[in-house]
């Protein structure tokens, strides 16, 4: 007898590739390099720190959960790496280590784990993380080092204010803060979002290795830049204010690295582009109407909340099904419904 080919059948995410999920994860940390390279040149050796403990923190408590639930070991896929990776971006270089191992808990247990571990969860783990930490130690999670490329201009700083703190606050940018330092990464800010040079060169890796698409980057970076040259602000040129929201902040980080996430963004080409184009608006609203200067982490975690309304509302229609068929079967089921409700309350 022919033996029968069985299929595995999970959940989301489903892609159809011929590399699996740690080679996914692979190309993820290597187009991470770049950006972990400036920060770590920029701000020394306590990048370092976190990212090793923030890295072991995550395997650990990935391998631990799983071990005390007697599930399988997930550790080899390395999704628990990229989160730990990703989980030192979004911190800045002046953060105690000691926050690692609880963004790393809130990020892998709460967030990924307690929902059924890797494609099952319906927020970014290292966004989630970052979001309670910056809510539970506000005043560690927005202590922005002195890069090394300022240290001879601001000498008697320690600390320093943001390019996208300035903005919102209304206050002339210093000269130090121009266009070449935010793309290279001599400016402020979270150690993986500094230069947006260094994601763009990871980002473009990625879309070559066919690990993500350009619909999401390009949909969520154009509408942030078509509103600001938009709206504009006082005291500011239209495209001078437009570049100084594109090149500052984590928008390249979050457009090439987090908006893309398998398991909370759209699987339909439309609705990538709708969740795109969502993430880059309620980021420019939070900007100009928030009492944060950046908007970028709650934005995406936003519209993760609405991936499954979009991935519904957008879902193609299958082929040779009308949309008269679709509405009688719903029609059918509505009915069915009905009556199974009505014959088990005359039981």
């Amino acid at each position: 007898m022919e033996e029968k080919k069985l299929f595995k059948v999970t959940s989301n995410p489903i892609l159809r590739t011929d590399r699996d999920t740690s080679r996914i994860m692979l190309d993820v940390i290597i187009a991470l390099v770049p950006a972990l390279g400036v920060g770590a040149y920029m701000f020394g050796m306590n990048v370092a720190i976190l990212l090793v403990v923030n890295v072991a923190c995550c395997v650990f408590f990935e391998w631990g959960y799983r071990k005390l639930l007697k599930k399988n070991c997930a550790v080899g896929d390395l999704s628990a790496v990229v989160t730990g990776v990703l989980l030192t971006c979004v911190m800045p270089s002046a953060a105690p280590w000691w926050l690692c191992p609880i963004g790393s808990f809130f990020a892998i247990v709460v967030v990924k784990q307690l929902y059924g571990g890797i494609g099952k969860n319906f927020l970014n783990p290292a966004l989630a993380g970052r979001a309670f930490l910056s809510a539970a130690y506000a005043a560690q999670m927005t202590s922005w080092a002195v890069p090394n490329a300022l240290r001879d201009t601001v000498v008697d700083a320690v600390t320093m204010s943001t390019p996208l703190s300035y903005l919102h606050n209304g206050d002339a940018l210093p000269e130090y803060f121009n266009y070449l330092n935010m793309f290279l990464g001599g400016i402020p800010g979270s150690i993986g979002e500094i230069s947006a040079l260094a994601l763009l060169i990871g980002g473009a890796y990625l879309i070559v290795r066919k690990v993500i698409t350009w619909r999401i980057p390009a949909s969520f970076i154009g509408t942030v830049a078509v509103l600001t040259l938009v709206f504009g602000c006082e005291g500011y040129g239209n495209f001078e204010w437009m570049l100084y929201n594109v090149l500052s902040g984590g928008l390249f980080l979050g457009a090439f690295f987090m908006a893309t996430d398998y398991a909370t963004s759209p699987v339909n080409l439309k609705g990538q582009l709708l969740y795109g184009a969502g993430c880059g608006a309620i980021t420019v609203l939070i900007r100009y109407f928030g009492s944060y200067p950046e908007g970028v982490s709650y934005a995406i975690l936003i519209m993760n909340c609405c991936t499954w309304a979009i991935d519904r509302a957008l879902r193609p229609r299958q082929f040779g099904v009308s949309k008269e068929d679709l509405k009688a079967k719903k029609a059918a089921a509505k009915a069915a419904k009905k009556q199974a409700k009505e014959a088990a309350a005359n039981d």
